[in-house]
């Protein structure tokens, strides 16, 4: 990668000096005066018994003659600037002119799961299980394309309370298996959890109901597998609309096979403590800065909780899969509860050649900064947040009524996964659906917008190769940032924070659009001037593609 090659340029001249160090290069955020920066002389200059700018001006020296660089330079007080010749620029974007971009993917594959989408079933998906299922399709795509295999799993939540509570309510309402459908769970669910909040006596049953079926009490168990089975079929349309993919469609239930299991591993490692007739793990350490409460591995009714199914359910992907990696695309709320779980593993030695990461995300506010709710003032379901996205959308321009409902399908989800993913996942971001519906600004429709422009374009044209001329600012300011494509999406790998994609999509955006409106092309008599920036233009148009493909956006060619 570029930033690689020129920091071991900076190693080799330090290296003739007698300096033994590794230098780093970091992208220039003053485009006018460079293209990439090094700052590492003012760590160094004090240990060389120099000052910064001398020491920046000795390895400058060693690299003016370079078919790198155009320009680099010791500046004030000790930086090192540095710009790159037209020739190194096109080598690597003609390096682009292939279906992954001349991308190069990791030489070691290794296993990923990605745990998302965490549905409960009997409750209607709603915008709060939006940012689980955007941002981990997304990481999904991007940890395949750096070459890497992954599995992906819904995990659902389908043994908790709920049910219990769900049970009760059919049977009060005698109801049989043919009368349950998701109009029917909808209606249900909340009276339930309502009632579970004022009666005692209600809540006691319902958690009875809960533990008989966690025993594989016969008429729960069939009220439990047809419940499921019309969840999973809404749960899984939903999912559908978003382009969420799952290759595991498992959940608390199957983990209940390999609690037994579990309990004698834990039994025999000696970690499992008697407290109040409940079974509990202290996961705390000496060295924490704030304590940390023991796991609780079984209620003193003999239930289990989330926390034994989440162990439970490592335990079977360590055995079946092996994996590297086990991601969790959860919400931030739930750092303590994983952080409990990973104690655990640790302690035990269930996870010995295996890296679990947490992977938190912020809340979905209004422009209030509240919880997004509708107008109305409730948390919208999903299926709600895609009409009212989808109406406002419409609403924008005349022509967008006519829009084919596929189309108008694409253009919600973009709007919904570019106001998502453009903000770092860790944090809460405000969705602004008027803001987020335009085509103008950082938003989906732009993004939508600036790829069906340049396919009309290219429409019908005929890419030759690209020759070594750069003809102006805008073309070269295209030219650099296409091939900072890779780094982009190296970061987002890194990090497991698609924002970073996010944001270079939307700068190239904006640099394609003002390359096109300052370069005509159309009206172009200079034959090799037209070919190369329909070349650049090309390779524009497949950087966006792939782009949105990573960010789990589908692209229309005419818009």
């Amino acid at each position: 990668m570029i930033q690689e090659t020129l920091a071991q340029l900076l190693n080799e001249s330090a290296s003739t000096l007698g300096i033994d160090e590794s230098f780093y290069v970091v992208k220039s955020n003053r485009a006018e005066l460079c293209d990439y920066q090094c700052d590492n002389c003012f760590k160094l200059a004090k240990k060389y018994d120099k000052k910064p700018i001398e020491l920046a001006s000795m390895l400058v020296a060693n690299l003016k003659e370079n078919k790198y660089l155009k320009k680099i330079e010791a500046v004030q007080p000790g930086f090192i600037n540095m710009s790159l010749s037209d020739e190194f620029i096109n080598s690597n974007v003609i390096n682009m002119n292939s279906d992954d971009l001349g991308f190069i993917k990791d030489t070691k594959e290794e296993l990923f799961i990605i745990d998302f989408g965490g549905a409960n079933i009997a409750k209607p998906l709603h915008v709060g299980h939006m940012r689980t299922t955007i941002v981990g399709e997304s990481l999904r795509r991007i940890i395949t394309f750096v070459g890497h295999k992954t599995i992906s799993d819904v995990h659902l939540g389908d043994y908790g309370l709920q049910i219990g509570q769900v049970i009760y309510g059919i049977l009060e309402d005698n109801k049989q298996l043919e009368d349950i459908d998701i109009a029917y769970l909808e209606a249900i669910y909340p009276k339930m959890s309502a009632l579970c909040k004022t009666d005692e006596v209600v809540k006691q049953k319902c958690s009875d109901i809960t533990k008989a079926l966690q025993d594989g009490h016969p008429l729960y168990q069939s009220y439990f597998k047809k419940i499921k089975e019309v969840s999973v079929n809404d749960v899984k349309r939903l999912y559908d609309y978003l382009s969420a993919h799952f290759d595991l469609w498992l959940g608390e239930s199957d983990a209940y096979q390999d609690i037994p299991t579990l309990k004698k591993l834990l039994e025999e490692k000696k970690l499992l403590t008697l407290s109040d007739n409940a079974y509990i793990i202290n996961v705390s350490k000496e060295t924490d800065s704030k304590e940390l409460p023991p796991l609780i591995f079984e209620k003193s009714n003999g239930a289990y909780l989330y926390s034994t199914t989440d162990l439970a359910t490592i335990y079977s992907r360590i055995r079946d899969y092996q994996p590297a990696y086990i991601l969790y695309v959860v919400d931030n709320r739930q750092e303590l509860h994983f952080e409990q779980v990973f104690r655990v593993c640790e302690l035990s030695g269930l996870t010995p050649n295996t890296k679990l990461e947490f992977l938190g995300y912020g809340t979905v506010n209004g422009t209030d900064g509240k919880p997004f709710k509708t107008r109305s003032g409730n948390t919208p379901k999903l299926d709600d947040l895609f009409k009212e996205v989808n109406d406002i959308f419409i609403s924008k321009k005349e022509e967008n009524k006519y829009m084919s409902t596929d189309s108008q399908a694409i253009v919600v989800n973009a709007i919904l996964k570019f106001a998502d993913l453009q903000n770092s996942r860790d944090k809460d971001y405000i969705f602004d659906i008027q803001k987020f519906t335009n085509v103008i600004g950082k938003t989906g429709p732009y993004i939508l917008y600036t790829y069906a422009r340049i396919n009309k374009i290219l429409k019908d044209s005929e890419i030759a190769t690209l020759s070594n001329n750069i003809y102006n600012e805008f073309d070269r300011k295209l030219r650099l940032k296409l091939i900072q494509f890779a780094p982009a999406i190296r970061q987002a790998f890194a990090n497991r924070m698609p924002n970073y994609i996010a944001e270079y999509l939307y700068e190239l955006c904006v640099i394609v659009n003002a390359f096109y409106e300052n370069n005509h092309i159309n009206n172009l008599d200079d034959i090799i001037k037209k070919q190369d920036w329909l070349y650049i233009l090309n390779i524009s148009c497949k950087a966006i593609k792939k782009l949105c493909y990573l960010l789990g956006i589908d692209v229309l060619k005419v818009m």
